[in-house]
């Protein structure tokens, strides 16, 4: 067993050991852009609308590569949007996109991404339950922060306000509640099941 794997706070540069970590950096974060890409095209059908599965890609991601690596990898996302490439949900893109109706969510998956893989950093991973507690945590704060803007800024662009608190409850978080509890759940099984392969693995 390689001394990186052994003092590895993360999963992905557990399951990764490399002489070159800068490098498997790049890859990662290019891997991570990818992956949330993918996560934003992807539609479950859930009653009573739709939904992506973005935010289990950013909680997956941010409990395998840790807090760095994580932050680092959706702000290159954001920016790759911002940049006009088609990453987010439906065929929009562009700055533009980054003050629309869905801007608070897409924002909050940054203190999301710090927030659980800080717990990852710290060990907390190994557990469904701790890492669970941190995912709805981090969760938390993404539907905070797009609750705000949707309810009182999403509209300034065109020089209106938001939609109304009202409504975006409605339409903006109670709809989404038990799915992201579905994620939340898969996510924080997925990661310590991970852990616990690569233990059989090195024994």
């Amino acid at each position: 067993m390689s001394t990186e794997r052994t003092n590895a706070t993360a999963l992905a540069p557990a399951l990764w050991p490399t002489a070159s970590p800068a490098l498997r950096a790049v890859i990662l974060v290019a891997l991570g852009i990818g992956l949330l890409t993918l996560s934003a095209k992807v539609q479950v059908p859930f009653w009573p609308v739709p939904m992506t599965l973005t935010t289990f890609a950013v909680m997956a991601i941010a409990a395998a590569y840790g807090s760095r690596l994580a932050v680092a990898t959706v702000i290159a996302y954001i920016l790759t949007g911002m940049a006009g490439v088609p990453v987010f949900a439906g065929a929009g893109a562009g700055p533009a996109y980054l003050v629309g109706t869905t801007a608070g969510f897409i924002w909050g998956y940054i203190p999301c991404a710090f927030l659980i893989g800080l717990a990852a950093d710290r060990g907390l991973d190994r557990s469904p339950l701790t890492l669970g507690l941190a995912m709805l945590i981090g969760d938390a704060i993404i539907f905070i922060l797009g609750f705000a803007w949707l309810a009182f800024f999403a509209q300034l662009a065109s020089g209106g306000t938001g939609i109304g608190v009202a409504a975006a409850w409605k339409n903006g978080v109670e709809p989404f509640l038990l799915g992201d509890a579905l994620k939340i759940a898969l996510a924080a099984c997925l990661i310590p099941a991970g852990w616990a392969l690569l233990r059989r693995r090195d024994r």
